[in-house]
């Protein structure tokens, strides 16, 4: 456990000291929530824009904090031989793994304050929500999108890493029922849609914010990825 607090300390410490990168990771969202809240262009099943997007936005938030921002560092950290030398300490491929894992939770916390925040401003009225199955999704899907993102980071080469991430992102934007509704897409790309994590996500998210939060297949499949993702990163992480 002292090798795991160890490196979380200095995954902690890289985050706050690469401030530029943290304000971007924490400003896309706000500005697409307020833009597409505001600017009404985007089709939606509810009356009020903002009610279907800030379920949406916050599981955007996730994926590009736990996907993107953590899968590209470290794959450029790994490029780089920077992770080289934890090869050869106590740490191990799983202590690497939750604690890069466990560092994007403090950015995601903040993402969610802040997300919520901006929601309520804008006339977002969430309807019973059940915060303890927010909590549980957004654990999930945190532990779904860094699966992802380090398996591609344990992988590939640094380049080919940030292209495939970026594509990922580029699809799992498009499809995962983010901004506009699954049920828009044709017959069979909703059907890949229903398997994508962030649709999975943003589902649960909808429902547990705006409804009683009832168990659905959404959570089966976001649960599934919660575990396969991380267990892929763990066994197919490569140091160098």
């Amino acid at each position: 456990m002292s090798a795991l607090r160890a490196q979380l300390r200095a995954e902690i410490a890289l985050v706050r000291r690469n401030g530029e990168q943290l304000l971007v990771t924490l400003g896309i969202p706000l500005v697409l929530l307020g833009f597409f809240s505001v600017v009404d262009v985007l089709p939606s099943d509810t009356p009020e824009a903002v009610d279907f997007l800030v379920p949406g936005i916050l599981a955007l938030a996730i994926m590009s904090t736990s996907m993107v921002s953590l899968g590209i560092a470290t794959g450029f950290e790994r490029s780089y031989l920077v992770l080289k030398r934890l090869a050869a300490t106590p740490l191990g491929t799983r202590r690497l793994v939750a604690a890069k894992t466990f560092s994007v939770t403090i950015v995601e916390i903040v993402q969610m304050v802040l997300l919520v925040g901006l929601g309520l401003v804008l006339g977002w009225s969430p309807v019973a929500p059940n915060w303890v199955l927010v909590v549980g999704a957004v654990v999930l899907g945190t532990l779904a999108f860094a699966g992802i993102g380090l398996t591609l980071a344990g992988t590939l080469r640094g380049e080919v890493n940030l292209a495939a991430t970026n594509g990922l992102y580029l699809v799992f934007l498009l499809l995962g029922g983010v901004l506009f509704p699954q049920d828009r897409l044709p017959g069979a790309l909703q059907a890949i849609s229903d398997l994508l994590p962030t649709t999975a996500l943003a589902e649960v998210l909808r429902d547990t914010l705006m409804s009683s939060g009832d168990i659905g297949s959404a959570w089966f499949v976001l649960v599934a990825w919660a575990v396969l993702a991380p267990l892929a990163a763990v066994r197919l992480f490569r140091w160098n």
